[in-house]
């Protein structure tokens, strides 16, 4: 899934260059701040216009995020990526910090305290990574503008001349844009935080794909294939000759630009080592990473040994399924798998309309998990041919709560002869439904909570919830299929094999190749698959590894419910609990399903 947390990567790294202080030094939540009203009505009314100060701070400073959920004010607008807006950014937040400080939460709902807390941490969090410079090394084959900017476009919603000549003026600042991630690069050069060589030409495949098509095919002409019917026919023809000469002068210039550079600056200077040790304080900004992802107190030891229990175990129940099916190892199905056309596709199409087949037979099934659905349409699509080569085997882009722009599944179709088809029911469930989904769109049609609350994102609950959904799926009598049922294990094995090679690779110095190894050792993947895994990790430290971190901390919680509650438990109301709060720490979810499991003891 690709989402960020509602203060964007753009905007919550934050500098620590020119001259500004350390993080550390900065008010912190703890600290005294300015005098605060002393009566609740008044000091809930503090906290929540504080709560929409920092928001509209983050959409004004964010203008793509804001663009993205349908709030045009900033429409004709880029991130400042510059090291001044970093640096301002950052003081902000240390005020916002001292702010929050200062207003007694005492008498407050426990949503609003909650609000508070989350805030806090959100803060407290980005000012902890300012001091390992995220912004001098912003670009990889996953994230960065040269991929961000094309994938806006799709998200973008155009209903009247405004948004187009908006769409004008936001092309015609890409230019500076590209100036400001270069000139970051570049500190990133001095201080020897760089990505991996080959990790850079693949940034640089991507850009060159792009450029390869021409200006009126590339995605930034989207816009242009249908006008609304309100536009005059003269208004269509100003603004398309005015939208394709930006792409031609502005745009594609500044992308053969950031080639060049990347050819003849960036890619020498990059790492030769995979793992994120090798940066000067690697080992303390991977611990740090780990934190982020999993919302746990877990160190990269603990974590590769939980991966090797895990693979173990799923490997245990493939064997039973192998067995089942006639074959002597996990092995030989695996084998007979890749060499049985029916599982493999014939062609795109085929890929895609499997994907809307087992999203389709779970929409009834949902109330039997669930109370609350989401209103939010959802829909697949392919993924975008110039980047589909090293993304994912799928991924959900969230809609706009208005329900404008649905909810897609993106599904990579790239080398579809070669995928296999056992594991497409699992990953459906996963990135649609009941899996991100639901669970986003839930979150965004929330009511009485500060807007932020619907866009937070924690890699662990958000991913751990898509791992969840799988298991969901098999509550309720999918995966009737046994070659389904043992891709469905083969893609909980994958998300244990996550936590082997990226704390392998990243704390304990393994190379590419042993990734890979383990990756064939441990799974029937095909090539491009396990290629473009290896690379997401090398290139993604500890991402990965809130996946399957997540997913059992939710299974601990709802055995512990079952095991508490006995006949009282219900599973729709675990689901529930869940879901109906938006994206939260696994240490918060925790305490929550303790207090609900507690709240069901004492019903009658």
């Amino acid at each position: 899934m690709k989402l960020r947390n509602f203060c964007s990567a753009a905007v919550l790294s934050l500098s620590l260059a020119s001259g500004v202080a350390p993080a550390q030094t900065l008010p912190l939540a703890n600290q005294p701040g300015p005098a605060a009203p002393a009566d609740l009505a008044s000091r809930t009314k503090a906290l929540n216009d504080l709560f929409d100060e920092i928001w509209q701070d983050r959409l004004s400073h964010s203008p793509e995020f804001a663009s993205t959920i349908g709030d045009k004010r900033w429409d004709d607008q880029l991130t400042d990526y510059s090291v001044a807006a970093y640096n301002d950014q950052i003081a902000r937040d240390g005020e916002y910090l001292a702010r929050l400080a200062s207003i007694d939460t005492t008498g407050m709902s426990g949503q609003e305290v909650l609000s508070k807390d989350l805030m806090v941490r959100q803060l407290i969090d980005a000012q902890e990574e300012s001091q390992f410079k995220p912004w001098e090394m912003p670009v990889n084959q996953f994230n960065g503008l040269q991929i961000s900017l094309p994938q806006l476009v799709a998200r973008l919603s155009f209903t009247n001349g405004k948004d187009y000549d908006d769409y004008t003026a936001r092309l015609n600042k890409i230019p500076t844009a590209f100036r400001q991630i270069t000139d970051n690069i570049m500190l990133g050069i001095d201080d020897q935080r760089v990505p991996p060589k080959y990790i850079l030409q693949k940034v640089l495949d991507q850009v060159n794909a792009l450029l390869a098509q021409k200006p009126e095919d590339s995605p930034f002409a989207r816009p242009l294939n249908q006008f609304p019917a309100s536009i005059a026919a003269a208004d269509q023809t100003r603004i398309h000759d005015e939208v394709l000469a930006a792409i031609r002068t502005q745009v594609y210039p500044a992308y053969q630009r950031f080639a060049k550079f990347l050819a003849a600056v960036y890619i020498p200077a990059g790492r030769t080592d995979p793992g994120i040790w090798a940066l000067p304080d690697g080992d303390a900004y991977y611990a740090f990473l780990v934190k982020q992802s999993t919302t746990m107190d877990l160190k990269p030891t603990e974590i590769h040994e939980i991966g090797v229990e895990e693979v173990a175990a799923d490997e245990a129940a493939e064997l039973t399924i192998a067995k089942k099916l006639g074959y002597p190892t996990v092995a030989a199905l695996r084998a007979a798998i890749d060499a049985n056309p029916r599982l493999h596709a014939t062609s795109a199409e085929q890929l895609l309309n499997l994907y809307r087949a087992d999203l389709d037979k779970m929409r009834p099934k949902l109330p039997e998990l669930f109370t609350r659905l989401p209103k939010a349409p959802l829909v697949v699509e392919a993924v975008p041919a110039y980047m589909a080569k090293d993304q994912a085997p799928a991924y959900y882009e969230a809609g706009t709560p208005d329900g404008s722009r649905p909810g897609t599944v993106f599904v990579n179709t790239y080398d579809f002869q070669h995928r296999s088809l056992a594991d497409v029911e699992s990953i459906a469930y996963h990135e649609g439904l009941p899996g991100h989904h639901l669970q986003i769109s839930i979150a965004q049609e929330l009511t009485g909570l500060p807007a932020f609350r619907r866009y937070l994102h924690y890699t662990a609950y958000t991913e751990g919830w898509g791992l969840y959904a799988e298991q969901l799926g098999k509550d309720a009598g999918f995966y009737q299929d046994p070659y389904s049922d043992f891709g469905r294990l083969e893609a909980d094995e994958f998300r244990a094999i996550r936590l082997v090679v990226d704390t392998g690779v990243h704390a304990d110095h393994w190379t590419r190749q042993q990734m890979v190894d383990y990756f064939h050792a441990h799974s029937g993947l095909d090539d491009a698959t396990i290629n473009a895994e290896v690379d997401r990790y090398i290139a993604w430290p500890a991402q990965a590894l809130g996946y399957k971190i997540g997913e059992l901390k939710i299974l601990e919680l709802r055995r512990r419910a079952q095991e508490e509650l006995g006949s009282k438990f219900d599973l729709r109301g675990f689901d529930d609990e869940v879901v109906d709060s938006g994206a939260l720490p696994m240490d918060v979810l925790d305490a929550r399903i303790n207090a609900w499991i507690g709240s069901q003891q004492g019903a009658k």
